[in-house]
């Protein structure tokens, strides 16, 4: 038996998978109090026999909600001298340079706790000035005297020579041995001091916190007699065992997240669909991600809590590129100071949750659907939760009277703006990226992604729209997919035209022993690793690069013409343009897989299912500028393969609702996946 625990904003999910590819699911209230009390609770109400796992897997919000509700530790950054306000200086370039309202990002660590010290490393890696261990003594002092609880070390040019911070981490753990460290290099070899200083501290911020939880969790599993190894999901998309992420905690920022994209990947390639948008919307948040060709995108580019009025924070660590924003089921719906009505970031969550739960009082995405007619107050989450649609009505009526509106109408306009938010995300992954969505298939998931599927697809003229089985679960179901996975990169900066075969061999055989020493440690056979060397290449002068596949094996000079050839190639794809003049690679990116088995999708049987069966009655349901319709309502699990239905309509199962519009057409194939296309 396998397992997978996903903590969302709202709920906590589980799904437990046997040896014939039987899927078990379930899902608890979240426990925003104590995380790990809600896994423990899916993992009780699921039914599963601790003794019989095998694997298992657990994706967790812990450390993204630590970042953006500022709950970390206190923490010390050392650095070289002349470097101590790197993170207050940040980059010069603006993301709008006409926008008054842009601000600098505050930094994590405040400038009273960033210690300097004689030391100094050229940006060749030599030795320019030793590092001073009376300056570590005086530092390790203060940080001691100011009561720190974490320390994050990033000396200039580690990247290319980490003995100073290597040095440095020894002294520390000798001064102060309660206080754990970070060492930039461990977290991140590519150059850019800024950046890298900023993924140190962060990583620092959370890592007593993040240690926490991990050691109580494992603690409470092993209590319940589950195996001793356990993985958690990383944001490049692949899984860690818990002991791997203990000391690099910044890796898991989009730990839930990136399990959606896995999936979605992974049901395109099941079904021969290589072009996809992987839509996720949860209680809080909506995530959308594309995939081109069946890959992920992958960024080491990614900053936390980036918008237009806001830099964000740098994180240099590979991350399945993922826009992220605050609409979900349980945003909540607000009158500005202007009177406008806006949509989250702030949402309900599971406590006290939308006002249709009986505890919250203030209106959400979740109460105007259930006003609209989309959800059935009788069947949420299967019928486990009660939900009240007076008190959602009750809650929405500030808003109907600010605007002298029906209740009605106010539970459209704050779904047409919710909708209007994913739209612009989705935009932004597809069409402000260069691709047409008119090639991509939409895969949407989530507890509210089925209800807003349907809407955003027609705005969006999707090829069509994919609802997975077990949509609320589907990112749980990710992370049983999810391969390990580990990134190794190092920065040199070397023309093509004057690059050493042999050099670069070498240093990728450097890399790749470091890589399976490090698979080893994660409990997997070396014969089981798979390799994956890449470049990230530019023209001289740029600032953006291209990432190219590096063959495996030694390198000769018809290898890096080949290489070469390729970077024009795949340059000229994105950019739409090639140069007639010698590349540089700037990083060297090694990926190390160890593979899981992924069972194929399971064909669901025709006994037992049909339209008939599956139809439940009919009810009222708003459709937008369509207005109201009397629309049938099915339930999912009764649905025959090869059911083909026109809207307006409703599926219903225990985990989400899927609307599908008048101008619509739904279609279930053999696996039990759902189709929705135009009917014109």
């Amino acid at each position: 038996m396998r397992i997978a625990t996903d903590i969302g904003g709202t709920f906590t999910d589980l799904i437990a998978l046997d040896t014939a590819g039987n899927l078990a699911v379930t899902k608890t209230s979240t426990t925003p109090a104590n995380f790990a009390r809600g896994v423990l609770d899916a993992i009780g109400k699921a039914r599963v026999i601790p003794e019989q796992t095998s694997f298992f897997v657990h994706g967790s919000t812990v450390i993204i909600n630590t970042i953006t509700e500022r709950k970390g530790v206190k923490t010390a950054l050392i650095t070289t001298q002349g470097f101590r306000d790197v993170l207050e200086i940040g980059r010069a370039n603006r993301p709008d340079i006409y926008n008054t309202a842009y601000q600098k990002p505050v930094p994590f660590i405040p400038r009273a706790l960033r210690f300097e010290v004689r030391e100094r490393m050229t940006y060749k890696g030599a030795v320019y000035r030793p590092l001073d261990e009376g300056d570590m003594a005086r530092v390790a002092e203060q940080c001691r005297r100011a009561g720190v609880e974490a320390i994050a070390v990033c000396f200039l040019h580690a990247y290319m020579n980490p003995a100073h911070e290597l040095r440095c981490g020894d002294l520390l753990r000798d001064l102060l041995p309660d206080i754990p460290v970070t060492l930039s290099h461990q977290i991140t070899a590519e150059w850019r001091e800024y950046e890298r200083t900023s993924t140190a501290a962060l990583n620092s911020y959370v890592l007593p916190i993040v240690q926490r939880y991990l050691n109580t969790l494992e603690q409470n599993l092993g209590a319940m007699g589950m195996p001793s190894v356990y993985h958690i999901m990383q944001s490049n998309g692949g899984s860690a065992t818990f002991a791997a992420a203990r000391t690099a905690p910044i890796r898991l920022v989009e730990s839930g997240p990136v399990a959606g994209v896995i999936g979605t990947a992974l049901i395109g390639q099941m079904l021969g669909e290589p072009n996809l948008i992987s839509l996720d919307i949860g209680g809080t948040t909506a995530k959308c991600s594309l995939i081109e060709r069946g890959e992920l995108k992958i960024t080491t580019q990614y900053k936390l809590e980036h918008t237009r009025e806001f830099a964000g924070y740098p994180v240099l660590a590979p991350t399945v590129d993922i826009v992220e924003i605050g609409a979900g089921g349980g945003s909540i719906a607000w009158i500005d100071a202007a009177g406008s009505l806006r949509i989250g970031p702030e949402s309900a969550g599971a406590d006290p949750g939308p006002a249709c739960y009986g505890t919250g009082t203030r209106p959400t995405v979740t109460d105007a659907k259930l006003v609209a007619g989309v959800i059935n107050p009788d069947y949420f989450l299967g019928g486990e939760i009660s939900v009240n649609l007076e008190r959602a009505r009750t809650a929405l009526e500030p808003i109907a009277s600010h605007f002298a509106i029906s209740i009605e109408q106010a539970a459209m306009g704050v779904i047409r703006l919710a909708d209007a938010a994913m739209i612009n995300a989705l935009k932004l992954v597809s069409v402000r990226s260069g691709y047409d969505p008119r090639d991509f298939s939409l895969v949407a998931f989530g507890g509210g992604g089925s209800m807003h599927a349907a809407a955003l697809g027609r705005d969006l003229h999707v090829k069509q729209i994919i609802i997975p089985r077990y949509p609320g679960l589907f990112s749980a179901w990710g992370m049983l997919m999810a391969d390990l996975r580990q990134d190794f990169l190092r920065t040199q900066i070397i023309r093509t035209d004057q690059a050493d075969p042999s050099g670069l061999s070498a240093l990728f055989e450097e890399m790749e022993a470091q890589a399976v020493a490090y698979m080893q440690a994660e409990h997997l056979d070396p014969a089981a690793v798979v390799l994956q060397r890449y470049a990230d290449i530019r023209y001289i002068g740029q600032e953006h690069t291209v990432k190219v596949a590096i063959p495996a094996g030694p390198l000769d000079a018809a290898a890096l013409a080949d290489v070469n050839e390729r970077f024009h190639a795949a340059h000229e794809r994105s950019y739409t343009f090639r140069l007639d003049t010698t590349p540089e690679i700037v990083n060297f990116h090694l990926i190390a897989l160890g593979h899981v088995d992924k069972p194929q999708l399971q064909r669901i049987s025709a006994e037992g299912r049909s339209i008939e069966q599956a139809h439940k009655g009919r009810r009222s349901v708003n459709f937008d500028e369509l207005g109201y319709y009397e629309s049938d309502i099915y339930e999912r699990d009764l649905l025959p393969p090869g059911a083909t239905l026109r809207g307006p309509l409703v599926v219903e199962e225990p985990s989400a609702t899927t609307l599908v519009f008048p101008d619509q057409q739904l279609t279930v194939d053999q696996y039990g996946l759902l189709y929705i296309r135009s009917a014109a």
